[in-house]
Order: structure tokens, then sequence, then C-alpha cells
């Protein structure tokens, strides 16, 4: 146990080294994507719903490539995913709320 405790050091700092890269990485995608939406991204914002629904009454949607409606399927799936874990996190259980 002494011979682990006397190695901590050596492999803290190796883990820290090791895991740097990847870190800035993370960082560098996360500035990005993880960012709220600024009042210069509303309009696009607008443009991409008002598209969304203009699609949806001209029937544009049958004519969408099959992989494009995969990939859109499984967006779905995991926003309907993470939006599930959500509601077990805030209710602390998976079935039923605690009344």
């Amino acid at each position: 146990m002494s011979k682990l405790i006397a190695q901590a050091p050596a492999l803290a700092s190796r883990l820290v080294a090791e895991s740097r890269p990847k870190l800035q990485t993370f960082m560098k995608y996360a500035k990005v994507e993880l960012t709220p939406p600024t009042l210069g991204d509303i309009p696009e914002i607008r443009s991409g719903i008002s598209r969304l629904i203009n699609g949806a009454r001209t029937g544009r949607w049958r004519e969408v490539p099959v992989r494009e409606a995969w990939l859109n399927t499984l967006v779905t799936v995991e926003v309907l995913c993470w939006f599930y874990v959500g509601e077990c996190i805030g209710k602390r259980h998976i079935v039923g709320y605690d009344v």
C-alpha cells in the first residue's frame, strides 16, 4: 500500500499529461456547441422553424433521402431519451412520482 501511495504523484502527473489534449479538444467544441443562442442567431432560428412548417405543409418531408430520415430519427430518439433520463433524475424514481 505504501508503494502505491509513493507512486501516486507520478500517476497523477501522467494522468494530467495524457488527458490534457482530450480536454483541449473538448473545450474547443464546447465553446462552439454549448453556448446559448445570441441575438444574431434568432432570425436564423425563425427561418429554420418557418422552413420546417412550410415543408410539413407542402409534403416535402416525403422527398427526404433515407439517410437523412434515419439521422433525423436517431436525433429524435436521442432527445427523447435525454428527456426521459431527465425526468427520472428529477423525480428520483424510475417509475412514477413520489407523491
